[in-house]
């Protein structure tokens, strides 16, 4: 039966993590807060998934000394850390206001947050999501950036995982009505002066009027630009491979991502080969990193290896246009 619902928040970082943010067992992850409503969402699901995926979670926030209200703002989210015993540190700034003020907070946040994280080599976790996503591609064609420049807020960079880069800002609300979590509004997401603000207010629900999935396309234009390009294209040309939509590419680059292979059916109704075979041994290792711990054995512990991948008895789905 098809799903009448989307899925929750958790499944949707579950599988962002066990997919996408590499090798998490064994990890100390330290989860960027503020108060807000993405990071309290955030913070509830990754201690949620924290014991099946083998890290320790700590909670973290900055205060950049520029409203009196972010210190009871970052209450909330120690309150919320309490409650779900985690462990919450926080850090104050002196920010002085001044030009370019949200790009300075940002580095000095960063700074803080990797300051914190460098003793115990762990990762830091924000809460981006693909609304959020959506944005800054739009801000960065707004300022003329090339292909890399909107090649933004991956899943993993580096130091830095975002769990929740999968999932809508609809699916966090819902995610905090569902489970009654106090949350904090900072004032300066309504403030006009900003340039994110008014493509958030202005601009973007205007070109959900024009194209409802929008959020979505601009998204796999961020996946396609990345570093995770998409795989060996079997033989279609450029000009194939430019009719590929936005629900080939997502499929394309996941079976990149998990080392399978994949066909789809392109402009003229050819069926394209996508995603280049990987040895047995390679397939193994794709197929096990970031997935949650079990504590019940497998019972595909036996399967041959070729099982990760679509062999020459079994056709790789097809995805029509």
């Amino acid at each position: 039966m098809a799903r009448s619902h989307p899925p929750s928040l958790t499944t949707v970082v579950r599988r962002t993590l066990s997919e996408e943010c590499g090798a998490l067992a064994g990890r100390r992850v330290l989860a960027a807060v503020s108060g807000g409503g993405d990071s309290q969402a955030m913070l509830s699901v990754l201690a949620r998934l924290a014991p099946s995926f083998g890290f320790t979670l700590h909670a973290h926030g900055v205060d950049h000394g520029l409203r009196p209200e972010a210190s009871r703002e970052l209450d909330l989210a120690e309150a919320l850390a309490e409650r779900l015993a985690v462990p919450f540190e926080r850090t104050r700034l002196a920010l002085e206001r001044g030009g370019n003020l949200q790009a300075r907070a940002r580095e000095a946040r960063y700074a803080a947050l990797r300051e914190a994280a460098a003793p115990h080599d762990a990762l830091i976790a924000t809460a981006h999501h693909a609304t959020d996503r959506a944005e800054t591609v739009l801000l960065r064609l707004l300022r003329g950036a090339g292909p890399r420049g909107l090649a933004v807020l991956a899943p993993r960079a580096h130091d830095v995982i975002r769990p929740l880069v999968r999932a809508s800002k609809g699916d966090v609300l819902l995610h905090l009505e569902r489970h009654g979590l106090p949350f904090a509004d900072d004032p300066s997401n309504s403030d006009a002066a900003f340039l994110r603000v008014r493509v958030r207010r202005e601009a973007l629900p205007l070109l959900e009027q024009l194209s409802p999935r929008i959020v979505q396309h601009l998204n796999t234009l961020a996946d396609a630009l990345a570093g995770a390009d998409l795989p060996d294209l079997g033989g279609c040309d450029a000009s194939g491979a430019s009719e590929l939509n936005g629900a080939q590419i997502r499929e394309a680059l996941r079976a990149s991502r998990l080392g399978r292979s994949v066909t789809i059916r392109v402009a003229g109704g050819r069926d394209v080969r996508l995603g280049a075979q990987r040895s047995p041994a390679s397939q193994r290792e794709s197929a096990t990193v970031g997935r949650p711990r079990s504590s019940q054995p497998s019972s595909r512990s036996s399967s041959p290896p070729s099982s990760t991948a679509a062999g020459p008895s079994q056709r790789p789905p097809k995805i029509k246009a």
